[in-house]
């Protein structure tokens, strides 16, 4: 049986459903409490808030392989009076915890979804991260997401429970929140944007491809104890990913050419630097080692993971 926490979530919906429908695997998902049990495409169990204290016997029972997708989710203006804490608390106690008790219950293998985060926040010129790279978490989204993979490491020296890590970039795909829907409204209303001028390479990742490759780590012998990047194979500017976004939504894009650091002054002044920075800056991902070990190539091209989130803003109409 595999265990799919936050199997109501963004990717774990999809996972679960690919798990369960397509490959065959009996699955159990992990759903907030909050949430509808019918978000769900498998059997669910609703859980609490991440944490330490949580009791996962009941989740475990059975269960020979986790994918823990579950977690609290990087936010560029985050509510919580000491962010630092309540990440940590999520996203590095609550995996450690969870990953002894499964350890504890026979687990053999423990997937965990980690971000590209933890490998840094900008690449300069033509360079790109690799999985093997120095980290250097510059948030504390990233940091615990860092602890959490060294944490886990450490557990599978001592229990001989295999972990699998994968660090993905911006996902995007149907449902998608946070800075990708901000960018469709924009299209969609047809916006002047003044990024047109911006020159950088930023590696992103289809949700489909993202589960495509966590379906590869739950069941491919080479991918274990291994870190792996993931992304479409293909970087885009900013300039180039709004024409292609444009061209699903089948909305013209309007790009002003504005010097860059124009535009980094006005976003400083109205309080949106940190995205300003994220669409003028570059973040590629060398993903040649999840190829040549996994054997794995992205199922699916850009155009096609854009056409999906397109089509799926359309069908909501999320305007």
């Amino acid at each position: 049986m595999i265990l799919v926490t936050g199997a109501s979530g963004f990717v774990g919906a999809p996972l679960a459903r690919r798990l369960s429908l397509n490959e065959g695997y009996d699955v159990v998902g992990t759903i907030r409490k909050s949430a509808s049990p019918c978000m769900s495409p498998v059997r669910s169990i609703p859980m609490a808030d991440l944490s330490p204290d949580i009791d996962w016997r009941d989740a475990l029972r059975g269960t020979s392989t986790i994918v823990h997708t579950a977690a609290r989710v990087h936010v560029l203006r985050d509510a919580a009076v000491h962010p630092a804490e309540a990440y940590r608390l999520a996203n590095t106690e609550a995996t450690l915890s969870l990953a002894g008790q499964a350890a504890r219950e026979g687990v053999k293998r423990f997937v965990f979804l980690s971000s590209v985060k933890v490998n840094g926040e900008v690449t300069e010129g033509n360079s790109a991260f690799t999985a093997d790279d120095r980290v250097s978490p510059r948030d504390p989204y990233a940091q615990s997401k860092a602890e959490a993979e060294c944490g886990l490491r450490k557990i599978s020296e001592k229990t001989g429970m295999e972990v699998v890590i994968v660090r993905p970039p911006l996902v995007y795909g149907p449902g998608a929140k946070a800075n990708f829907l901000s960018m469709m409204r924009w299209l969609y209303r047809g916006i002047p944007l003044p990024l047109g001028s911006i020159h950088n390479q930023r590696s992103l990742v289809a949700v489909a491809n993202l589960v495509d490759l966590l379906v590869t780590c739950v069941r491919h012998p080479a991918a274990a104890n291994e870190t792996f990047l993931v992304s479409d194979g293909r970087d885009l500017s900013t300039p180039e990913l709004l024409t292609l976004l444009g061209q699903a939504l089948r909305k013209p894009v309007r790009l002003v050419r504005m010097p860059v650091p124009v535009l980094l002054i006005g976003a400083r002044l109205s309080g949106k630097y940190a995205i300003a920075q994220r669409l003028c800056s570059s973040l590629r991902l060398d993903i040649s080692k999840t190829k040549r070990l996994l054997n794995w190539v992205p199922p699916i091209s850009v155009d096609e993971g854009l056409r999906r989130a397109a089509d799926g803003f359309l069908n909501e109409a999320r305007v």
